[in-house]
């Protein structure tokens, strides 16, 4: 009779989070950012990734707000710390370019790596045009081979394109042990790749 109670309990208290976030979604494809934003905050404050994210999307490209960088930041980063692969992404490129904070490239490929190892493509696409232009990382043309090999197989384009021209510069070993890299890499699902 308790557990019956507490999934009662639980569904009944994880209802208006749900509800709140499908209103959210319905009203943000509506074009209607302030019911979408009213919606958002209170769960995003509440501590849900997805929200946080969402709130932080809004912010960063001023929709049904004044756009204001600093305070996506600080959105994606509350939910890329709960591993949320998307916002992990987006705070990757607000320290690629400088926006709402200062451009820190260690940190971007930092927070590209935690979000290309759950599979996100255009994560693993920055982060090899981060190996390939030595971004925060030491250069390597194999780790850059690599990721945008893992990108272009999620169908990336521009992911595929570098990855063309860049085994054009590199010899048929490196393109043979990048290639290798990139098959163990799938193997372990993105996890601890190199």
């Amino acid at each position: 009779m308790k557990e019956l109670l507490l999934v009662s309990l639980i569904l009944i208290i994880g209802a208006p989070a749900f509800a709140g976030y499908d209103e959210a979604w319905v009203a943000y494809s509506n074009q209607d950012y302030e019911t979408a934003l009213k919606e958002l905050k209170p769960l995003a404050e509440q501590g849900d990734p997805r929200s946080q994210y969402a709130v932080g999307w809004m912010y960063r490209n001023g929709e049904g707000v004044k756009q204001d960088f600093e305070t996506a930041v600080k959105w994606y980063r509350l939910a890329a710390e709960q591993g949320h692969a998307e916002a992990q992404k987006s705070l990757g490129l607000m320290y690629q370019f400088g926006e709402g904070i200062a451009p820190d490239h260690q940190a971007a490929s930092k927070w590209y790596r935690l979000a290309a190892e759950q599979g996100n493509a255009e994560a693993q696409s920055n982060l090899g045009l981060m190996y390939l232009k030595g971004d925060g990382v030491s250069a390597s043309k194999q780790k850059a081979y690599m990721w945008l090999h893992n990108a272009a197989s999620q169908g990336v384009s521009l992911a595929k394109w570098t990855q063309d021209e860049l085994e054009k510069e590199m010899t048929p070993e490196q393109v043979e042990e990048a290639q290798l890299l990139a098959r163990k890499c799938l193997e372990k699902n993105y996890k601890d790749c190199l």
